[in-house]
């Protein structure tokens, strides 16, 4: 049994979105509120509050805020565990420190389990979704690809749209081939295989850049939102004012229309993206590939400095809009926008559920750019050498660059002697050996379990 996620849009009435907009806010409340008391318990007093500590004065909590009885104790319980793994993500390294939410951009909230809570009514293709504590049926349509037993529903507002992503339980069915196949990703050719067919990238962003930019520029002449509590009148310098600014109702629409082309470029490139994986999925039974790092292939150009000046200062000054810098993110939206990362991501998936093997060739060791497919010797080229000409006199093997080590890449994975369980298990590319799990819901009841059952021992 595996766990996916299908995620299905929501019809609410004008009755039906007033209660989830008032759901919505106090979640929001709830979990400011717990992000505080772990800020303030610990400056104050040194004292570190868990999990458990804030699971166990909702009661009381509830009998403060009335409004708070009404609600789904699930649902409570995971805002508090959503600050929970924040805090866990900070003190592992993983992110920044946990901020306060807006109430107006808080996402949702969670039904962690699907025997209360919730009920979905449907067969994987649109029905209804009954949600027991704010006493609402609301209609959504989506479809399913395989359907099994929910077990969560997370409601979700974005875009001025409701959402229901809901995690079923399911065996999925997937065929696929009995061919081997070598892929090559990149910015120039999006895939490159080792029969040598080659994909371009479909530059979603870059085609609808010019019409965003367009938009864009109407924002100019619009009052925009000033959160310092500064504005600017019209003939006097800028001035503090006490209060907030709020934006205009043309800035806000305008942001709308902006946030819509968005959004639209994402769902065309997810699009593409799963179109791409079931393709190459479906005929090939052993798919190979390289290691990327896309973090830091992505990362930011570090800013030059410019030599410490004759008078003796210490610091040097940085250099600010340089060339490099300019190079370096237009190749990172390049790299973004081919959506790299979810493709391999789909093709994994995906092959684990037809049961194909995918694997991964060290790009360290193996070189797969600069090693010949033929006579397996190096060849150093630089990037702008888009095609391979084997050094080897003997071998004199010429091909496209990025064919070429699709075929490296091939040819290294027959070499392999891994079985198909083995390779979905350890040569999985989502399995990454630095990132902590924080814990969940399943963690947390074997943790309680433990509890007890020390608990009981000590009293025997």
């Amino acid at each position: 049994m595996l766990t996916r996620r299908i995620t299905f849009r929501l019809y609410p009435s004008l009755a039906q979105k007033k209660k989830l907009f008032e759901a919505r806010r106090l979640h929001a409340y709830l979990y400011n509120g717990a992000v505080a008391n772990r800020k303030t318990q610990y400056q104050k007093f040194g004292h570190s509050v868990d999990y458990f500590e804030q699971q166990a004065s909702l009661p009381p909590f509830k009998e403060v805020w009335l409004e708070y009885k009404a609600l789904n104790a699930g649902s409570l319980q995971a805002t508090l565990k959503r600050v929970d793994l924040s805090f866990n993500r900070f003190f592992q390294g993983l992110g920044g420190y946990p901020k306060f939410r807006s109430i107006k951009n808080y996402s949702g909230w969670t039904y962690p389990d699907g025997r209360q809570g919730f009920k979905a009514h449907t067969s994987g293709k649109n029905g209804y979704l009954e949600l027991t504590d704010l006493k609402v049926k609301i209609q959504m349509r989506g479809q399913a690809r395989t359907w099994g037993k929910p077990t969560t529903c997370t409601i979700v507002y974005r875009s001025g749209k409701w959402y229901a992503s809901i995690t079923v339980k399911c065996i999925p069915e997937r065929s696929t081939g009995t061919e081997a196949i070598g892929l090559d990703f990149g910015c120039k050719t999006a895939i490159a295989d080792s029969n040598g067919n080659k994909i371009s990238p479909p530059k979603f962003l870059a085609n609808a850049s010019e019409k965003i930019n367009q938009v864009s520029k109407q924002l100019r002449r619009k009052r925009k939102p000033e959160k310092n509590g500064h504005i600017k009148l019209t003939g006097f310098p800028r001035q503090s004012c006490p209060r907030k600014c709020k934006a205009s109702r043309r800035w806000k629409k305008v942001q709308k229309k902006i946030s819509k082309l968005k959004k639209k470029v994402a769902q065309q490139r997810q699009n593409w993206v799963h179109h791409q994986a079931v393709e190459i999925v479906s005929s090939n039974s052993l798919i190979a590939t390289e290691k990327l790092n896309l973090k830091n292939m992505t990362r930011k150009a570090k800013k030059r400095c410019d030599p410490a000046p004759s008078n003796g200062a210490r610091e040097r000054a940085p250099r600010q809009g340089s060339k490099r810098k300019r190079q370096k993110t237009g190749l990172n939206r390049s790299i973004l926008d081919v959506g790299i990362g979810m493709l391999k991501s789909a093709i994994v998936y995906k092959a684990k559920e037809a049961g194909a093997i995918y694997l991964e060739a060290p790009t360290h060791s193996l070189k797969p750019t600069q090693r010949c497919a033929v006579c397996w010797k190096i060849t150093k080229k630089d990037l702008s050498d888009r095609l391979h000409i084997c050094s080897n006199q003997e071998c004199n093997h010429r091909e496209d660059r990025d064919v070429n080590s699709a075929q490296v890449c091939l040819a290294w994975a027959r070499g392999q002697e891994l079985s198909t369980s083995k390779t979905a298990d350890e040569s999985s590319p989502t399995v990454n050996p630095k990132v902590k799990h924080c814990g969940g819901f399943q963690q947390l009841a074997q943790v309680k379990r433990q509890k007890l059952m020390a608990q009981r021992s000590s009293h025997e």
